[in-house]
C-alpha cells in the first residue's frame, strides 16, 4: 500500500548535491566578493530548483538539499546557546577503495548552560514551505547523541556542568523547544540524523569511546534514553524519524559492521515513527536485526547508494526488499538512498544527473513493490 504520512514508501534523507553556482557564491561569500543579500538570493534561487526536481521525479518529500549549510550537523550545534568552536579542530578518518582521506570539522566547546530560544534552521523551513507544491516539506537536524560524540566530556567545562546529567538535562530541553518551535512554524517531518549509533556497532568506534573514558558497551542506551527525552513533547501529528549511517563524507565511510550491537535497544526503545537504514553494501552487514522492529514502526531500506554514480537495477533492488521482508513485515517498509547526496557541501563523487537518475529509480521501484 502507498503511504500519505512520512516517511514514504519513496524517500530520501535530505542533502542533495550542491550546484556549482551556489558553491561559487558561498566561496565569493567567504571572501567578501559578494553580500550576504545576494548569497542569499542564489540560495534561494538554488532551493526553488531543486525542490521542483524532487517533485518532478515523483517523491512526497521534499528538503531544501541543506544548500544553506557547510555539513550536515556542525551549522545546526553551533546555533545552541552554550556551544562555539573550539579552537582546535577534530579529524575524522574517513575510507574509500581507493584509500583514505581525512575530513576536518571544527570541534566544538560547552562554554555556559545549554538552551534555545529560536528555531533553528526554522526561517529555512518556512522558504522551503513556501516552494513545495505537492510533496512534504521535511526539516533534517542533527541528534542530540551528536553533540556529545562530537564533543565528549573534554568539551565540557567542569565549572559550567559538574554533573553530566545536568548538561543532558539542558541540552534535551533545548532539542525539544526546537520540535516544538519548527512544529509551530508549520513542520509535519523532522529528521534526526545520528551516526553514533550506528558507529558504535563497529568495535574499533567502541575503543575509540572508551579510550575517551565513556562506557562504550552501553553508551547507545543511554542516547537513545536522551532522544526520547528530546520527544517527549512530541506534537500531535508530526513524524519524526532517524538516519543512521557509517558517515559521508566525499564518497568515503568512518565505521563498519551490521546494527546486531544497537538493534534491540534501538528498535525497541527509540521513540521515532521511522529509522532511515544505510544497507547499500556488506558494510552495513544483513537484514536480521530488523527482526527487533515492533509492529507500527517504519523502516526505510537505504538500499540505493549515494556514493557512486552507477544505477542499480530495479531487479536487485525489489530482491533485497524481499530479503529484508524476511524479518519485518514488507509493509513496515521503504526505500531511500543510503545517506545523502551531499552531507558536505563538497558532495559525494556522482553527477546531478546521477543523483535524479537514483532518486527517480527509488519512485520507480517503490511504486512496483508498495502500488
Amino acid at each position: 500500500m502507498p503511504r500519505d504520512t512520512p516517511p514514504f514508501r519513496a524517500d530520501h534523507v535530505g542533502s542533495l548535491l550542491r550546484p556549482e553556482r551556489l558553491l561559487k557564491a558561498r566561496e565569493d561569500f567567504a571572501a567578501d566578493r559578494i553580500p550576504a543579500d545576494e548569497l542569499k538570493a542564489i540560495e534561494d534561487d538554488a532551493v526553488r530548483g531543486v525542490v521542483r526536481m524532487q517533485e518532478d521525479v515523483g517523491l512526497q518529500s521534499a528538503t531544501d538539499g541543506e544548500f544553506r549549510r557547510a555539513s550536515w550537523h556542525m551549522d545546526f550545534i553551533y546555533q545552541l546557546e552554550g556551544i562555539e568552536k573550539a579552537e582546535d579542530d577534530l579529524v575524522v578518518h574517513f575510507h574509500n577503495p581507493e584509500g583514505d582521506i581525512d575530513y576536518t570539522p571544527a570541534a566544538l566547546k560547552v562554554t555556559k548552560r545549554i538552551d534555545l530560544h529560536e528555531p533553528t534552521f526554522g526561517e529555512h523551513f518556512e522558504f522551503l514551505k513556501g516552494c513545495v507544491t505537492s510533496a512534504t516539506p521535511k526539516l533534517t537536524i542533527p541528534s542530540p547523541s551528536m553533540v556529545h560524540y562530537r564533543g565528549g566530556a573534554a568539551a565540557i567545562d567542569p565549572a559550567i556542568y559538574p554533573d553530566k546529567d545536568d548538561f543532558w538535562k539542558d541540552l534535551t530541553a533545548a532539542y525539544a523547544k526546537q520540535v516544538k518551535m519548527v512544529h509551530d512554524l508549520g513542520c509535519t517531518y523532522l529528521q534526526f540524523d545520528d551516526t553514533s549509533l550506528a558507529y558504535l556497532n563497529d568495535p574499533n568506534q567502541r575503543k575509540m569511546m572508551a579510550d575517551r573514558g565513556e562506557d562504550a558497551e552501553h553508551l547507545h542506551e543511554a542516547y537513545i534514553r536522551h532522544i526520547n527525552e528530546a520527544l517527549a513533547g512530541k506534537p500531535e501529528g508530526m513524524a519524526i524519524t532517524t538516519h543512521m549511517c557509517r558517515g559521508n563524507f566525499r564518497s568515503s565511510w568512518v565505521a563498519e559492521g551490521g546494527y546486531d550491537f544497537v538493534a534491540e535497544a534501538l528498535f525497541g526503545e527509540l521513540g521515532v515513527d521511522g529509522f532511515f537504514l544505510e544497507y547499500d553494501d556488506a558494510r552495513s552487514g544483513g537484514f536480521e536485526p530488523l527482526r527487533f522492529v515492533p509492529p507500527g514502526k517504519m523502516v526505510v531500506l537505504g538500499l540505493v547508494t549515494t556514493k557512486r554514480g552507477e544505477l542499480e537495477s530495479a531487479d536487485e533492488l525489489k530482491r533485497r526488499i524481499e530479503e529484508a521482508s524476511q524479518f519485518i513485515d514488507v509493509d513496515q517498509l521503504c526505500l531511500s538512498g543510503q545517506c545523502g547526496f551531499s552531507s558536505t557541501a563538497e558532495g559525494n563523487d556522482l553527477t546531478f544527473d546521477q543523483e535524479v537518475a537514483k532518486l527517480e529509480r527509488i519512485v520507480e521501484v517503490a511504486g512496483e513493490v508498495w502500488g
